[in-house]
């Protein structure tokens, strides 16, 4: 059975950014804006690195943010050290619908049956709810165990013929999206997402 395809997002799914400085900071990116280059302090989400090892071990994975290129791409350099994303999608991949960057799954030219989009903002996935499973948006809690918690039932979904029959039954709790999900990709104040991803 080939690997099937785990698109995942960048901003508030795996790491924070901010252009505030942050204590703590991960990683600080240089960014240019309009001829101003600005730091980008980046907090890790707890576990990000066993999750990203794991995932590259069991699916095909591509990164897909709403973000501009020239920021998320050093940070996915400072992130991904095992070179498990396959491909890097940005903000020019997006569709603008509604006013909010929609991740289109069809652009991939796969089978949407073997692909499973990893997003904390609904409104990314509004045109294939049936493939995302939604995260809660992380920004700061060192105690969150979201990524590492999900690890054996993305174990187990990579096992099964058809991603619909586990993702598509509405009473599957990873496929319920808590009422303070839904959201906006677009309301990030001092978040870089320089975007919303």
């Amino acid at each position: 059975m080939h690997k099937k395809c785990m698109v995942i997002d960048l901003d508030e799914t795996l790491v924070h950014s901010s252009f505030k400085p942050i204590n703590n900071a991960d990683f600080v990116v240089p960014v240019e804006i309009d001829g101003t280059v600005h730091q980008v302090y980046v907090l890790k989400r707890p576990y990000v690195d066993e999750f990203l090892q794991r995932m590259g071990e069991l699916y095909e994975c591509v990164l897909f943010t709403a973000s501009l290129a020239k920021y998320a791409d050093p940070v996915a350099d400072l992130l991904d050290r095992w070179g498990v994303f396959r491909a890097r999608l940005f903000r020019e991949s997006c569709v603008f619908h509604r006013g909010n960057y929609v991740k289109d799954l069809n652009k991939l030219g796969r089978d949407l049956q073997q692909i499973i989009i990893v997003d904390n903002s609904p409104a990314s996935y509004i045109f294939h709810p049936d493939n995302a499973v939604p995260v809660a948006s992380w920004f700061d809690d060192m105690t969150d165990s979201e990524l590492l918690d999900l690890i054996p039932f993305f174990e187990k979904l990579s096992n099964v013929e058809n991603i619909y029959t586990v993702l598509c039954n509405s009473n599957h709790p990873y496929n319920q999206i808590p009422a303070h999900a839904v959201q906006s990709n677009q309301s990030l104040p001092t978040s870089i997402s320089m975007a919303a991803s």
